[in-house]
């Protein structure tokens, strides 16, 4: 976890650069794309030159709104196509990845979380569900075309800010999912914290499969940005947030930077958790015994569950 210094250092006086790298020819899918950091990745990736770039969006008709603004900043027709995703749906995650098979190619999937509600469905299990349907096709790309793809996920500092009691339960999923027993004031933390570990996992599975496609995974910390994330955790919690949004917060363009940092895929950062353009720190309890096989147990929970929505997924990766 960031010192108060460190932090603060962050904040203030880390310059986040200004993304130059190209993202000509590819094809990039950006999930939650519709507002905020999601919708400002997905501009940066149109004014670098990438072939295609893919909104994924709950919502087609705010996609679509989402779209016209990309096209009239970056005077670009043709480029950005909307396509519709609910995370809540895991119907609607399973077409969706049907769908992106189809394309000719697929470079960089952004996991952008982009609904505001505090479930585990949302922000783990679909997530990953999604993740691990488009790594085939992520592996076809590099193969045909001799790149290396990119796989990244919008994490948090706030995955140290919680002590999650719930990882001494027999069923960690299960405990989360009870709406009679749920802590909501650290939900967000906790579920940061679980989507760490699987990314965690998640990398270490696809690095030792005896396809030798290279693909890079990382969790990408975008720091303190001004987002609608937290309104549904904790009252006391949210106001103190609110309070410090007003103070310290980082745009949501500049957001959008560390995403497209993450979407380069520096081959150093497969596995890492990046924390201003740099591989940063997890947390003490991530790097602990404990965490270790706290973070074996949620992956081995998580690939029972998505194994029961799509037979073979697993393998598949």
């Amino acid at each position: 976890m960031p010192s108060a210094a460190s932090f603060l250092n962050s904040q203030f006086f880390v310059n986040l650069p200004y993304p130059t790298k190209r993202f000509t020819s590819q094809t990039i899918i950006v999930t939650g794309s519709n507002i905020r950091m999601g919708l400002e990745a997905a501009r940066h990736f149109v004014r670098l030159d990438a072939a295609k770039v893919i909104l994924a969006v709950r919502s087609i008709a705010k996609g679509e709104t989402t779209k016209k603004s990309i096209e009239e900043s970056e005077k670009l027709l043709g480029v950005v196509k909307v396509w519709e995703s609910d995370l809540a749906n895991y119907d609607y995650m399973l077409a969706f990845a049907a769908r992106a098979r189809m394309l000719e190619r697929l470079d960089v999937v952004v996991a952008n979380r982009g609904r505001d509600e505090l479930t585990i469905t949302v922000n783990v299990a679909s997530t990953m569900l999604l993740a691990m349907l488009l790594v085939p096709k992520l592996r076809e790309s590099a193969v045909n075309f001799g790149t290396v793809p990119v796989l990244t996920f919008t994490g948090s500092f706030t995955h140290a800010q919680t002590k999650f009691p719930e990882r001494e339960t027999t069923r960690i999923f299960e405990r989360l999912a009870d709406e009679k027993i749920a802590r909501m004031n650290d939900r967000y933390q906790v579920l940061k914290l679980i989507q760490l570990f699987c990314v965690r996992e998640l990398a270490n599975e696809v690095s030792k499969c005896i396809k030798q496609e290279l693909i890079i995974i990382s969790t990408i910390n975008p720091g303190f940005v001004d987002t609608s994330i937290m309104r549904e955790a904790g009252f006391m919690y949210s106001l103190f947030v609110s309070a410090l949004k007003k103070l310290m917060s980082r745009t949501a363009e500049e957001g959008g930077r560390t995403l497209v940092s993450a979407a380069e895929g520096r081959e150093e950062t497969h596995g890492q958790y990046l924390d201003n353009y740099q591989v940063g720190e997890v947390s003490v309890f991530v790097r602990s015994d404990e965490g270790l096989e706290t973070q074996k147990r949620i992956w081995a929970e998580l690939s029972a569950k998505l194994e029961e929505i799509q037979p073979g997924v697993m393998s598949d990766i």
